[in-house]
């Protein structure tokens, strides 16, 4: 015998287990010349312990090949093993069970590593040559542990030994065990010997073992529930996924080549088991190794005995050390983002309610960050946030019950707990709703989930009650902290990429936060130092806006990058104008939409109108504050909305005051049209109303109803159905707007027209009278503007002493004047400004009288 080869405690005939016969072929862990790897290999004929010469190997062998069973090449060894730098046996070199030699850096070694000198070994060693580090790479070049776990390795050895002694005893009981068809056809000879025999290996009980605490396999068995049998059904089921020669080896004990993975009987019999103990129900639906997702049991149409089992990438690949998830979950994973901002007591409830009972809890939000607040409580709890993102999962209901078994797999796995929402964006038809959060939370129970959104929790919604928490809007000082953290990660995330690329230190001076690593950084977010003061500026200039925590991290991103553009600091118009793109286009479809473009200065108005139009904006800005926190609109299921009332002739002001105040709170204005509005049949018009009511809730803007006593008109005696339809339409208007959480702007000409019960909801009316004279003068200054060029006969004081004009209407006769002017090609005349009055009073049906118009009626009059 070679030096090179492998023994087995003595010099064995050709065609025995582990033998050798003039250096030609090798047996189970044998090798012939020192060439042949593990398993089979021979130099000139493969399969288990092959007499030389053989013209086939039985278990992959090959005719005269270089190659064994296995398909490793000659001078490569098995997993975990080389003897003499060139072949050896499964952790062995001489004797079975001994040590084996090895060597370091020699050409042989399974995927990835070379043995350590003790039989069924599969960790691996530093100057393997053959393949990446088992474990060392995870799906998708995710650089997974360093180390896979060593108990998993160990008792993946174990497995290897019992393969071992499987192909013993069946080669022994087998009268022709190289028949080079086996597996293909069954011999009437082979029938009987089958029925003769008593079933099973006869292989002794498995001994009884438990993993080493802290190790990956007790994880596993501690978040599922699985019992040492469990695991070694499932690392029997692994072996193939770890190392190719198992599905050889399976194949050779299923007495069927093409069946390469275990099957439930040979699961059982390797585990020292028979298909008649009640260890086969491990493997059952309902069983924790399949209802846990670890272990699939594959052809139902075969007898549960025949039926092959295999184990799911994801946790192949989670054994190996990778963190990346299933990808299923990909498309709806959202982003853990905690809220830095709430409150300790908060985040000690929410994660004591999900420690209880089923897990599950409902955080209904009260424009707080319930998802903030549910990420936080499961961090302080010491568990992953695993978040699905609602909106992502709504045009994916059909896929929800794979979704719901893939995230329940991947939360036991990572030791995580479930966030969803916001459920409103869920499917909105109620049976369909019901449905997906059912499946959602059947399959998370059990695992802390938390759900959130802004309305109430639906009992039919699942089997399971959870524990109910409202979070509050923050304070004003909290919310500050809420914007500096968001802006200090969007600086903090932008890094140069390459030439042309943004300087991140420009990006952290337009955000006004000082650099990593000065010193500077903590102490920015101490009390009373400037970094605060912007901080707050900043989130006093959208005070006025409700927004979620995606809403909010993504404003202060798009915000601090405006502001690198032009190497400053955030200003507060930069993030008014973030927080605009914030909005939907629901709403555009069915009002107009306008973006502000006057401010204060631009509005002449009396003192009293002008403090109604002040106090609506501060009432908007505080009304989380004063509404929410303070409690001062108890009750009644009443929102938070703030509405005004603008009443006056036509042309006061009334829709551009609507538009300054939109201006100063950071929004845009939408100008509800009619047409989409009211319809002739009965009960349309509330839908369409609704539908304005629900979108102008969720976006950040001003809704401006002109001309509201169309809809918002009194209610009437009952004569006919149209009269009670019609009072039906102003009813409903009323509940609305009492749970209005929005900014609504009412504008009317006849104030007498609107139902009285409508003032009491009103939180603002302002009153828009005629101009006098000295508002007058200013009006037609500002309409004018300094652009275009007067003659010096422009004799404003007249027109605004003799003309009783409202704005609308001395804008109009500005913009006249200024045709005129435009088409004699030079400075605006008195004569062309008198002409253009002349023409607005004929639009109104006013009469052209000499009292007003005086030395110029006659220049008029030839117009």
């Amino acid at each position: 015998m070679s030096t090179a080869a492998a023994s087995v405690a003595e010099e064995a005939q050709p065609g025995e287990p582990g033998g050798e016969a003039d250096g030609s072929a090798g047996g189970v862990g044998a090798a012939a010349d020192g060439s042949a790897g593990a398993l089979g290999r021979t130099v000139a004929a493969g399969g288990p312990s092959e007499a030389a010469g053989a013209p086939a190997g039985a278990v992959g062998g090959t005719a005269v090949g270089p190659a064994g069973a296995v398909g490793r090449t000659v001078a490569a060894g098995g997993p975990g093993e080389a003897a003499e730098a060139h072949a050896g046996g499964v952790g062995e070199s001489g004797a079975r069970g001994a040590a084996g030699a090895r060597d370091a850096g020699a050409a042989a070694g399974g995927p990835g590593e070379a043995v350590y000198a003790s039989a069924g070994d599969l960790r691996r060693t530093a100057g393997t040559s053959a393949g990446e580090e088992l474990g060392g790479r995870a799906s998708g070049g995710e650089v997974a542990s360093a180390e896979p776990d060593f108990d998993l390795w160990e008792r993946l050895g174990a497995v290897e030994e019992w393969v071992r002694d499987a192909v013993r005893r069946r080669r022994a009981d087998d009268p022709d065990p190289d028949d080079p068809y086996r597996g293909q056809y069954l011999t009437p000879e082979a029938a009987q010997r089958i029925l003769d025999g008593p079933g099973g290996l006869g292989m002794p009980a498995a001994a009884s073992w438990r993993p080493a605490p802290g190790t990956v396999l007790d994880g596993l068995a501690a978040r599922f529930g699985l019992t040492a049998l469990d695991l070694d059904l499932l690392l029997v089921a692994l072996a193939p996924d770890l190392d190719a020669r198992f599905e050889a080896l399976y194949g050779y004990l299923n007495d069927d080549l093409t069946r390469r993975r275990p099957t439930v009987a040979l699961a059982l019999e390797l585990c020292g088991r028979t298909g008649v103990s009640a260890a086969r129900f491990r493997l059952a639906p309902g069983a924790p190794l399949v209802e846990g997702g670890l272990l699939e049991v594959a052809e139902p149409e075969r007898p549960p005995l025949s039926r092959t089992l295999a184990v799911p990438d994801r946790v192949t690949a989670h054994l190996l050390g990778s963190s990346r998830p299933d990808a299923r979950l990909a498309a709806v994973l959202g982003e853990a983002a905690h809220d830095p901002a709430a409150e300790t007591a908060q985040v000690r409830a929410a994660a004591a309610a999900a420690a209880t009972g089923t897990g599950l809890v409902h955080l209904r939000s009260r424009g707080g960050d319930a998802e903030g607040l549910a990420v936080a409580a499961l961090r302080a709890s010491g568990l992953r946030p695993l978040v699905l993102d609602a909106a992502a999962l709504a045009p994916r209901a059909a896929e929800v019950p794979d979704i719901a078994r893939a995230a329940a797999r991947e939360a036991r796995l990572t030791g995580a707990g479930a966030v969803i929402g916001p459920l409103e964006a869920l499917p909105d038809r109620p049976a369909e709703r019901a449905r997906v959060v059912g499946e959602l939370c059947a399959a998370l129970r059990g695992i802390p989930l938390f759900t959130h959104g802004a309305s109430a929790w639906d009992p039919a919604w699942a089997a399971d009650s959870p524990v109910v928490l409202t979070v509050p809007a923050p304070s004003p000082e909290r919310q500050a902290a809420r914007w500096r953290h968001a802006l200090e990660e969007a600086a903090q995330a932008v890094r140069p990429e390459g030439p042309g690329a943004f300087d991140a230190g420009a990006h952290r001076r337009a955000a006004a936060v000082p650099p990593e690593g000065s010193g500077a950084a903590d102490a920015a977010v101490r009390p009373g130092e400037p970094r605060v003061q912007d901080a707050a500026a900043l989130a006093a200039a959208v005070a006025a806006h409700r927004l979620d925590a995606r809403q909010l991290r993504r404003a202060a991103d798009v915000a601090v990058r405006t502001a690198a553009l032009a190497a400053r600091p955030v200003a507060p118009d930069d993030l008014r104008t973030a927080v605009r793109a914030q909005n939907g286009a629901g709403l555009e479809r069915l009002a107009r939409r306008v973006e502000p473009g006057v401010g204060w200065d631009d509005l002449v108005l009396p003192p009293p109108t002008h403090r109604r139009l002040r106090e609506l904006a501060l009432r908007a800005r505080h009304r989380d504050q004063v509404l929410g926190q303070w409690g001062m609109r108890p009750g009644g299921g009443r929102g938070r909305g703030v509405i005004a009332l603008f009443s006056g002739e036509s042309g006061t002001g009334k829709t551009m005051s609507a538009e300054v105040v939109a201006a100063d709170l950071g929004m845009d204005l939408y100008v509800v049209d009619l047409s989409t509005v009211v319809d002739k049949y009965v009960g349309e018009t509330e839908k369409n109303l609704e539908r304005i009511f629900t979108e102008a809730s969720a976006v950040n803007a001003v809704l401006l109803f002109d001309e509201a006593d169309a809809i918002f008109g009194k209610r009437s005696e009952v004569k006919d159905a149209s009269d009670r339809h019609a009072n039906i339409e102003s009813a409903y208007l009323l509940q609305r707007m009492e749970s209005f959480d929005g900014i609504a702007v009412l504008t009317t000409n006849l104030r007498a027209n609107l139902d009285p019960a409508f003032t009491r909801r009103i939180d603002v009316v302002a009153d828009f009278p005629v101009p006098d004279a000295g508002r007058r003068r200013d009006l037609w200054e500002r309409c004018l503007g300094e652009r275009l060029p007067r003659a010096a006969d422009l004799d404003l004081a007249f027109c605004a002493e003799r003309f009783e004009l409202a704005g609308g209407s001395i804008r109009a006769c500005a913009v006249t004047a200024a045709y005129l002017a435009a088409e004699a090609d030079g400075p605006l005349t008195m004569r062309q400004t008198v002409t253009a009055i002349a023409q607005e009073y004929r639009k109104l049906g006013r009469l052209v009288l000499a009292g007003e118009f005086g030395p110029w009626l006659a220049e008029i009059s030839e117009t």
